[in-house]
């Protein structure tokens, strides 16, 4: 079973479970012989159940129907800043993919574990923030007469969603969800390299290669065929610092936003991890010389008792 999906989600398959995987631990738990042949045939026939599953889960699915990760593209490494232990993130690249992010990907993806206030000291300014959430409308407490309405949001709100729930998003992408792209550089395989070359990676299709009507061939995504057409083209975006306007620069400057999205403490976490390795380094020598001449005596030194001589004697 296979659902369409727009954007950078990859279609969800429904896998059949393998009808050889039985761990081997299961028969250690049988203690007699009669427990054993008795666990020996109950595994036997959970094999001929899950067999017959298989198979008839193969009649009725061709292999045209199904998309393996192994059908698309890998996606080339690339020497990104941020993977670095040594290294942070490009903000102004950061900055620059904020901006294609809410003029090409906002109208149908979402960033919903994304406050306004990470935005701040990070790609923004306090008050450029508070402009930025200042343009959208959340939920607000109801009226005295329990209407819904609505209000500018707040540094403490978190960025909305386009659309008002699961139904509303298929019903506007012809039945395909839009994922939402708070984590999708850890959900794929590939993480940024991966975003980069589906961005990046749209072509006309090879021949002997059929997309699907209402896909887009895409080499790097699972079947080759995507519902989100190609969105990143020359000058799509404007940026007022100078760089270069192509779908590369585009995918790069997102890619990065995104991967910023997903962890925005990861420079935080690598300073820390940084200055508890130069304790580790400063607290070895003193160890080593605690471990050598302190404890070592006391650890390898030997009590014996020795009986008293009798002094008449």
């Amino acid at each position: 079973v296979s659902t369409q999906s727009t954007g950078l989600c990859e279609t969800q398959r429904q896998v059949a479970p393998s009808p050889f995987f039985v761990p081997l631990r299961t028969y250690q738990m049988f203690a007699s012989t009669r427990q054993f042949a008795r666990g020996a045939v109950m595994a036997t026939s959970a094999l001929v159940g899950a067999g017959a599953a298989v198979a008839a889960n193969r009649a009725f699915m061709s292999d045209d129907d199904v998309a393996h990760a192994s059908d698309a593209l890998h996606a080339p490494q690339l020497p990104w800043g941020f993977s670095s232990v040594f290294k942070g993130y490009d903000m102004a690249s950061v900055r620059r993919g904020h901006q294609v992010f809410t003029e090409v990907c906002e109208s149908c993806h979402s960033l919903e574990r994304l406050a306004f206030r990470n935005l701040v000291d990070n790609c923004f300014t306090e008050a450029e923030a508070k402009r930025i959430a200042a343009n959208y409308e959340v939920a607000d407490e109801p009226d005295e007469n329990g209407e819904p309405r609505t209000r500018p949001a707040k540094l403490s709100d978190y960025w909305p969603n386009p659309y008002a729930n699961e139904q509303e998003a298929r019903a506007a992408n012809e039945g395909a969800l839009p994922p939402d792209l708070s984590l999708i550089t850890k959900a794929r395989h590939g993480g940024p390299d991966y975003i980069f070359a589906l961005l990046t990676g749209y072509r006309n299709e090879p021949a002997g290669v059929e997309t699907p009507e209402g896909l887009y061939y895409n080499p790097y995504f699972p079947g080759g065929g995507i519902a989100m057409p190609q969105k990143l083209f020359e000058d799509a975006v404007e940026y007022d610092d100078g760089s270069p306007q192509t779908p590369s620069q585009y995918a790069k400057d997102v890619t990065e936003f995104l991967a910023w999205v997903a962890e925005p403490e990861a420079e935080e976490r690598k300073r820390m991890g940084l200055k508890f390795l130069v304790v580790c380094a400063l607290m070895a020598v003193p160890s080593l010389y605690m471990k050598r001449f302190k404890y070592n005596p006391l650890k390898s030194r030997v009590v014996k008792f020795i009986e008293p001589k009798d002094l008449k004697k």
